[in-house]
């Protein structure tokens, strides 16, 4: 007992340690300075440029919340990264589908929102992920997935809120975040989830490869 809440307090330590508090500092940074960068004329014009440029900017911050979470120890722990990455980009993926054409101009000019752009979406594709895990006992593999899935989309979410607010079905959407705000919420989410995890008791049967424990 005494060993289990030691390891507890030591996950619950690891991940406000300095090197992940200056982690989530650049990540801030990060989102201030990449966000000003796409408002340049240079990219704005171009639909192709802002659009994968936008892409590629929520697929940076998956990878770098990710890294927090984990602690990049291992050259293996890159795998995740990546995926984290994919997760939070391939969403837009939606717009293509509403659309029902390849076209970026369509994708671009939606009379509505898609719907992985809503945001009750996450805590439902969550708890599906994490009954599905414990399901077909696939702990051992795939229990940081629904974590993963939870702070990509939800940062690309967030991120997506500054222009367009959050869409809470069926509540409605919130009027558009202020910056200060996504950037905000954006580097501390990856100690938010953390700290949900060590809460809701989550810390004792993931893989050791990260130097943490999490039971989903």
């Amino acid at each position: 007992m005494m060993a289990s809440e030691t390891e507890k307090t030591h996950t619950l330590l690891q991940s406000c340690s300095t090197e992940s508090l200056i982690s989530s500092l650049g990540l801030g940074i990060f989102c201030l300075v990449a966000d000003r960068l796409l408002q340049f004329s240079i990219i704005q014009q171009n639909d192709w440029v802002r659009a994968l440029s936008d892409n590629a900017v929520h697929c940076v911050i998956g990878m770098w919340s990710w890294a927090i979470v984990i602690g990049v120890k291992k050259k293996t722990d890159f795998g995740e990264i990546v995926l984290a990455g994919f997760l939070a980009s391939v969403i837009d993926v939606d717009h293509f589908l509403l659309a029902g054409s390849l076209s970026l101009q369509a994708a671009l000019t939606l009379p509505r929102r898609p719907f992985l752009h809503c945001s009750t979406v996450i805590p439902v594709v969550v708890l599906t992920l994490k009954f599905t895990v414990h399901f077909f006992k696939l702990k051992d593999l795939w229990c940081f997935l629904p974590w993963m899935l939870f702070i990509s989309w939800t940062s690309h979410h967030i991120r997506d809120g500054i222009r367009h607010g959050l869409w809470i079905c069926p509540f409605g959407k919130t009027s558009p975040l202020p910056f200060w705000l996504y950037v905000i919420i954006t580097s501390s989410l990856p100690h938010i989830c953390s700290f949900v995890m060590y809460l809701t008791g989550t810390r004792r049967a993931m893989s050791s490869k990260h130097g943490i424990h999490i039971d989903v």
